[in-house]
């Protein structure tokens, strides 16, 4: 069977199959509608069959389909369809850039400059075991705290429980062979290929990964040298979720994506019937896409 994946977005779900892709959205008249797009990227052609390239490959493109997809995703949903806008090409990388640099601001930079703070202030954060642990509770708190905090918005708690509901009905079809309402409310709202684990890995592997940086250069040269390993750690982490998912019985990977699995409690939420029926429907028409081509 083939391997499927989605996306929250705005009132809606993406669904990902081999070839295509399919953004459903329910409309404030209720109805469903969706968007298909072919999958014309790199890995589909030829990157994907490289361990470590193809992961920061599919990072890349991951970003700008799913920007796509919120964008198709608030346009359908908004109450005032004649102020809709179209994305374009440039506002897709204008909104790429914004949200990759406030990310590396906030999720690099801080925990950084606190380590550095430490690291004047304290003799015992000049060795760079306490230096990095530092850094990394740091992050790893800053992540959490940061899921909790837009976990109480209202708008933010609706896409968490399309999460949910992608969640669900991805489980339903990989387990059961088949997808339909039912099926998909006996299942869990967590799933092992979730961005959610693939985001800890990254902080947890970027936790070793820095112990072997050197401690004693500069400010800027520590924060240039942590971008410059962001490819690679990505890479490191999209094999390991890969191989989490395929060995499920494996004791080792069970304790290494557990955290993952215990952060989706935040980051997903439980679906009502509606919510599932649009990650069906999301489903549903990219895999007859994959039939009918």
């Amino acid at each position: 069977m083939e391997t499927v994946g989605g996306q929250a977005v705005i009132e809606g779900v993406m669904m990902r199959s081999p070839r295509y892709i399919v953004t459903a959205v329910r409309k404030p008249n209720g109805t469903i509608v969706h968007r298909k797009d072919k999958v014309r990227t790199l890995t589909s052609r030829f990157f994907f069959k490289w361990p470590f390239i193809r992961g920061i490959v599919m990072m890349a493109e991951t970003m700008v389909i799913g920007i796509k997809a919120l964008n198709y995703s608030a346009n359908e949903s908004a109450e005032d369809e004649s102020k809709e806008e179209k994305l374009s090409t440039l506002y897709v990388i204008g909104t790429l850039a914004f949200s990759l640099i406030f990310a590396l601001a906030i999720f690099k930079l801080v925990p950084l400059g606190f380590a550095q703070l430490l690291n004047s202030r304290f003799e015992m954060f000049q060795n760079k075991y306490l230096f990095n642990l530092a850094e990394g509770i740091v992050k790893l708190l800053m992540f959490v705290g940061y899921i909790c905090i837009i976990s109480r918005f209202k708008d933010i708690k609706r896409v968490f429980q399309y999460h949910g509901a992608e969640h669900k009905v991805v489980n339903c079809y990989e387990k059961e062979k088949t997808f339909n309402l039912e099926c998909a409310k006996k299942h869990s709202t967590v799933h092992r290929r979730c961005g959610t684990s693939f985001l800890l890995f990254v902080i947890f592997i970027s936790f070793i990964a820095y112990i072997f940086l050197p401690i004693d250069i500069s400010f800027l040269s520590k924060f240039l040298l942590r971008i410059s390993l962001l490819p690679v750690i990505a890479a490191f982490s999209y094999e390991l979720l890969k191989l989490s998912s395929r060995y499920e019985t494996n004791f080792l990977f069970n304790i290494l994506i557990s955290p993952g699995l215990l952060l989706q409690r935040l980051t997903t939420s439980e679906p009502d019937d509606s919510q599932l029926e649009v990650a069906i429907h999301a489903l549903e028409k990219s895999i007859e896409e994959e039939k009918i081509n």
